[in-house]
C-alpha cells in the first residue's frame, strides 16, 4: 500500500507517528510518507517525511494556513490511505474521502475534554465550543474508514459512532529505553546520589510546579537533583518556574532526541508523572509511565485510580496525591532511602513492559488493521 500520515501539530520525530506506527508500516513492506510541518524533506527510517511551512504562531491562524498546506501536499502524494492524527484535520479527512481514499483519525486524546483545558480559549466559551467540537467529530468519524484511539477509554466513546474503531495503546518499544548491561555494570559514581526525572511536555496541569516544590523540599533534609527534559508551554511558563526558589535543584535539559532520552533516564532513580486530576488526564495512559518502566526505574505517579492499578498491581513505584508537596516529596525520599526495594520496583516495571505494555504487540494490530481496510 501507499500509505500516508498526515499532521499539522506534531513533530517529524514524533514517537507515536513516526517511531512507532510509520515504522512499522514501512517494515511490513508499506510505501510510508509521513507529512508535517516544519520538517526537512528527508528520508527517516524506510519512511519518506515531507515538510510543509507553519510560520503562523496563533493557533486559529495556524490551524487555517497549516491544515491547508497539508491538505495540497497530501492530494499531491495520491496515497491509497491517509492516516491523521489531528482533530483540526477532521475537514481535510472529508475532503480526502469524497476524492474515494482510505482514510483513518488516529485520537491521541479526548477532544472536548482537552478543549475544557485550553487556557487560550476564553472559559466562558469552552463549554459550546466543546459541545460542538464532539457533535462535529461525532459527523466526521462516521464517515471515515477506520478510528484508532490511544485508550479504551476514548474508544468507548467512537465505537459508537463507528464500528470500526480499536485501541492502539501507545506503549513503549520493547528495547528502546533498556539500560545497556555494560552501564549497569559499571558503580556508581556517587552512592548517595539521588535524581528524580521528567521528560515530557512541560506544563502546568502537568505539574511542572508541584515538582520543583517537592524537589525542594526534599533537600530540606537530604540531597536531591531534578533532570526535566522537554519543551516548556508556553514559553513564558519558563521564565515563570525559574524564578522558583527550587529551580536551583533542577538539571535543565531542554528539548532530547531519542538517545538523548535513554542516556537520560539511565541516570536517573525515579521517574516522575505527577499530571493534575483533569478529567481527560485521569483516563489517560500517559507513555512517560510506561517508558520509565521501560527503563527499569520505579515511578512517582498520581493517584487515579487507572493508573494505581497499573503501579500496584506490578509493584512498580509509588502513586502520590500530585498536588500534595508532602505526598510527593515523602515518596522520593522513600525511594532514596529504601534503595534494594526501589531497585526491586524497577526492576518490576521493566518486566511488565516485557509481558504487557510493550509496542511489539500494538503495531501487530495496527498492521492487521490496514489489511482488513484493503480486503
Amino acid at each position: 500500500m501507499n500509505i500516508c500520515h498526515l499532521t499539522s501539530v506534531h513533530q517529524s520525530m514524533d514517537t507515536r507517528i513516526l517511531i512507532k506506527e510509520c515504522q512499522s508500516l514501512a517494515k511490513a513492506g508499506h510505501s510510508v510518507t509521513y507529512i508535517v510541518p516544519n520538517a526537512e524533506t528527508r528520508m527517516e527510517h524506510g519512511v519518506q517525511i515531507l515538510g510543509v511551512e507553519a510560520k503562523e504562531e496563533k493557533p486559529l491562524n495556524r490551524m487555517r494556513k497549516t491544515t491547508s498546506a497539508v491538505f495540497q501536499k497530501a492530494v499531491e502524494v495520491d496515497a491509497d490511505v491517509y492516516h491523521f492524527h489531528d482533530p483540526e484535520l477532521m475537514p481535510i479527512g472529508l475532503k480526502l474521502k469524497k476524492r474515494g481514499k482510505t482514510v483513518i483519525y488516529d485520537v491521541h486524546e479526548d477532544l472536548p475534554q482537552q478543549i475544557m483545558s485550553k487556557q487560550w480559549i476564553p472559559g466562558k466559551l469552552r463549554k459550546g465550543i466543546s459541545f460542538g467540537s464532539e457533535k462535529f467529530e461525532r459527523f466526521a468519524s462516521k464517515r471515515f474508514d477506520a478510528v484508532v484511539t490511544a485508550t479504551p477509554h476514548i474508544n468507548e466513546r467512537f465505537k459508537t459512532y463507528n464500528k470500526n474503531s480499536i485501541t492502539i495503546h501507545n506503549y513503549p518499544l520493547l528495547n528502546e529505553l533498556m539500560k545497556d548491561v555494560e552501564a549497569e555494570e559499571k558503580p556508581a559514581k556517587d552512592s548517595n546520589a539521588f535524581s528524580v526525572v521528567y521528560l515530557g511536555g512541560i506544563y502546568l496541569l502537568r505539574g511542572i510546579k508541584e515538582m520543583i516544590r517537592s524537589v525542594e523540599k526534599v533537600n530540606e533534609t537530604t540531597s536531591a537533583k531534578f533532570i526535566l527534559g522537554g519543551s516548556f508551554a508556553p514559553p513564558a511558563l519558563h521564565e515563570d518556574v525559574k524564578e522558583m526558589s527550587g529551580w536551583n535543584h533542577v538539571d535543565f535539559r531542554g528539548y532530547l532526541d531519542r538517545a538523548a532520552v535513554k542516556d537520560t533516564l539511565s541516570e536517573a532513580n525515579a521517574g516522575l508523572v505527577l499530571l493534575h486530576p483533569e478529567p481527560r488526564f485521569i483516563v489517560s495512559l500517559p507513555i512517560k509511565m510506561f517508558e520509565y518502566m521501560s527503563a527499569g526505574i520505579p515511578v512517582i505517579a498520581s493517584n487515579f485510580p487507572l493508573w494505581k492499578e497499573i503501579v500496584e498491581s506490578n509493584n512498580c513505584g509509588i502513586c502520590v496525591d500530585p498536588l500534595n508537596i508532602d505526598d510527593v516529596s515523602k515518596a522520593m525520599i522513600w525511594l532514596k532511602e529504601n534503595p534494594e526495594k526501589a531497585k526491586e520496583m524497577g526492576e518490576n516495571g521493566r518486566k511488565a513492559v516485557e509481558q504487557y505494555y510493550n509496542w511489539d504487540k500494538e503495531s501487530e494490530r495496527l498492521i492487521a488493521l490496514y489489511e482488513e481496510l484493503v480486503k
